[in-house]
């Protein structure tokens, strides 16, 4: 791409095409832009979305197997539906607390209490033993749970109404204690990630040379075919023409290329990335949705472009534009 001249200046508009949607999934092209633009959403999906995670544990009795450190660190890594945590405060910046549990502003509480008494049975405790101060913030198995139960879904998940284990009591054995939520980001801790995966590959865009593909027995067109590690081709048994099924399949692995060059037909297929268009795959831990993930992606992103421009403004940043710009 060239450099723009010096005092030039250019606008993109981006375009989004969403695939497919579920509450924990979402496919989308995003298109008329470049990687840097690409990447920087992903990164913000993964590192910079706010949500609501146990951050401090109080345990008042634990005489389980496993100790303070570990059942706080596996508390901490329990998803909590977060879809008010970016009307939340961080507790570093809320002026109405002192950060010990008590506001409604930056953070929620909650108790757990456990006891086993049944000599021939071990107690597992989960997050269902969870109780919230607030009914917007629990577990994401338990709101799942509740969701089933309200539609009458008879096929709901076992796994789900089980819960999270926490761990596990013999008779006799007792944990209790008071959790704190509270709202934070990826790149502080991975618990209060929201993403469990995000995502993108260029769109390749895929030619084949009929000339040279005519040359081809059908045979070594079978053989070409089956070169792919991925099913990205399909040989037609009837008219022996071999068309392109998947594109999105492709890896950019290069095996077909190599293929056909073994064959002695270079050129035989043309693959490019499309350097403008991408497609995105997104994977939520069930804090929140996949939808909310993306919006609250590109509202946190346009919030870090503002403080660029108003600092720009500011002529914080005029000496750099004036490298940039030559003189």
């Amino acid at each position: 791409m060239d450099r723009p001249a010096a005092g030039a200046s250019y606008q993109r508009f981006p375009r989004v095409k969403i695939r497919e949607l579920r509450d924990d999934y979402a496919k989308f092209e995003l298109r008329d832009t470049d990687a840097s633009m690409a990447n920087a959403l992903r990164r913000v999906m993964i590192a910079e979305v706010p949500t609501v995670a146990i951050d401090l544990v109080e345990i008042e009795v634990n005489s389980s197997v496993l100790n303070d450190e570990f059942i706080a660190h596996r508390l901490g890594l329990i998803p909590l539906t977060s879809a008010a945590a970016m009307q939340m405060r961080f507790s570093r910046d809320c002026d109405a607390c002192d950060g010990d549990g008590s506001c409604e502003y930056c953070s929620v509480e909650f108790n757990l209490s456990a006891r086993a008494t049944d000599s021939d049975q071990t107690l597992e405790v989960t997050s269902n033993d969870l109780s919230s101060a607030d009914p917007k913030v629990c577990p994401v198995d338990q709101a799942r749970a509740y969701q089933q139960a309200l539609s009458g879904d008879i096929k709901s998940d076992p796994n789900a109404e089980r819960g999270i284990l926490i761990v596990k009591l013999r008779r006799g054995q007792e944990l209790r204690l008071r959790a704190i939520a509270r709202k934070g980001i990826g790149k502080d801790h991975a618990k209060w990630s929201p993403a469990a995966t995000v995502t993108f590959m260029y769109e390749p865009d895929i030619r084949i040379n009929e000339e040279l593909m005519d040359t081809l027995t059908l045979d070594e067109k079978r053989s070409w075919v089956e070169s792919s590690p991925t099913k990205v081709f399909e040989l037609d048994p009837n008219t022996r023409q071999v068309t392109v099924c998947d594109a999105e399949a492709y890896t950019y692995d290069d095996e077909v290329i190599k293929k056909a060059e073994a064959m002695g037909k270079p050129g035989l297929v043309e693959i490019n990335a499309k350097e403008d268009s991408f497609i995105f795959t997104v994977e939520t831990t069930g804090a929140i949705t996949a939808y909310e993930l993306i919006m609250n992606a590109i509202t946190v992103l346009r919030q870090k472009l503002d403080a660029v421009r108003l600092q720009d403004d500011d002529g914080d940043l005029g000496e750099l534009g004036a490298h940039l710009g030559g003189p």
